[in-house]
């Protein structure tokens, strides 16, 4: 219980200030569980990554649900994913309610020191994930040590299986049910399981599933999508907002939480069925090759990301810039702590304010 318990706070810390998206939210997590904590190495880090790259769902939620079941077990698993959402989701209920937390100038400019803190983390992933997994060819054929998971293939296979259950299934009760509930979690469930990468990209099939049909209004879900753009954490937590909002289903507190349950399960049933058999296959040889080549593209592609859309959407004048490059200096040679650099680029923002 100890050991989940902190596990929800660490996760917890993290989504009070992963600003920056999904790819930011990879440069978090390796900071804090690869460099800080020690809980993997590099290499086994991008083979996670590169696992939810592969499967359906919201990729940063999916590493960071595997990260606490390697470390704690299924209960692991969940305080992470609670941890890590819990707050976004919170924040997008209560914009659901009309509460205005982040309009005023300090506010804006506290999101933005915090997002150009984000460019910095980012950029310090990308400079030593390319140092350690674009090694030379005798290091490249070093045996990854196992991720100590203990899955039970049995397990596994359940989970595998009410993936598929509930995606067949619920379209099938709903099409029976005249309440809207499981038509309600249907939409949002048959998203989580059809979306590949997360982030922005879920955006146009939540647009389809809920503005299309009427259940949201397009001026409330471009309010909702505003106001997710300015929080930490997930971006899938927008389905919160959406699961409060929509007229179809229990609306309320209660849409709220099934919205997100359903979105965000079928990433964590395919993690927990793939994950065992993934760390099993991740030490062959063959494999262990063409892993070697997706993680060197894992690092081309956070590089990618760094420009488009973290430095393009944060960096927006030279003092930027400077501000970010300083942020990374204070990462890389300064070798300060990550909550220490993340008051320092608040602070900064909320002054710049006053400028």
């Amino acid at each position: 219980m100890a050991n989940t318990l902190a596990i929800f706070l660490a996760f917890l810390r993290l989504g009070c200030r992963s600003f920056g998206g999904p790819i930011a939210h990879l440069g978090y997590f390796r900071s804090e569980f690869v460099n800080r904590r020690k809980w993997l190495s590099d290499e086994a880090y991008a083979d996670i990554v590169a696992l939810a790259q592969f499967v359906p769902g919201p990729a940063s939620s999916q590493t960071g649900f595997a990260l606490g079941l390697m470390h704690g077990g299924l209960p692991g698993g969940l305080a992470a994913w609670a941890g890590f959402t819990l707050p976004s989701a919170f924040l997008m209920i209560l914009a659901a309610y009309g509460l205005s937390y982040a309009e005023s100038g300090t506010a804006q400019g506290l999101i933005h020191g915090l997002k150009l803190l984000a460019v910095a983390v980012v950029a310090q992933a990308v400079w030593s994930m390319g140092r350690n997994l674009c090694p030379d060819r005798p290091n490249i054929q070093a045996t990854p040590a196992s991720f100590g998971i203990r899955i039970a293939h049995t397990s596994a296979l359940l989970a595998i299986c009410a993936f598929f259950l509930l995606l067949a299934g619920l379209p099938a009760v709903a099409a029976l049910s005249e309440n809207g509930l499981a038509a309600f979690a249907n939409a949002f469930y048959r998203t989580g399981a059809l979306v590949f990468g997360g982030g922005h990209v879920v955006l146009p099939l939540l647009q389809e599933t809920v503005v299309k049909p009427g259940w949201v209004g397009r001026e409330d879900f471009l309010a909702g999508y505003g106001a997710a753009q300015a929080l930490p954490g997930p971006l899938f937590a927008f389905s919160a907002f959406l699961g409060e909002k929509s007229s179809v289903g229990p609306g309320g507190l209660a849409g709220a939480f099934v919205a997100l349950i359903a979105i965000f399960l079928p990433g964590m049933l395919l993690v927990y069925a793939v994950l065992p058999f993934w760390d099993r296959l991740r030490t062959r040889t063959g494999v262990r090759g063409a892993l070697n080549g997706v993680n060197a593209a894992v690092v081309g592609i956070l590089g990618a990301a760094l420009y488009e859309p973290i430095w393009t959407s944060t960096v927006l004048q030279p003092l930027d810039a400077a501000l970010a490059l300083l942020a990374f200096a204070a990462l890389t040679v300064g070798k300060l702590p990550v909550f220490i650099v993340v008051a320092m680029s608040a602070a900064v923002g909320m002054a710049l304010t006053f400028i």
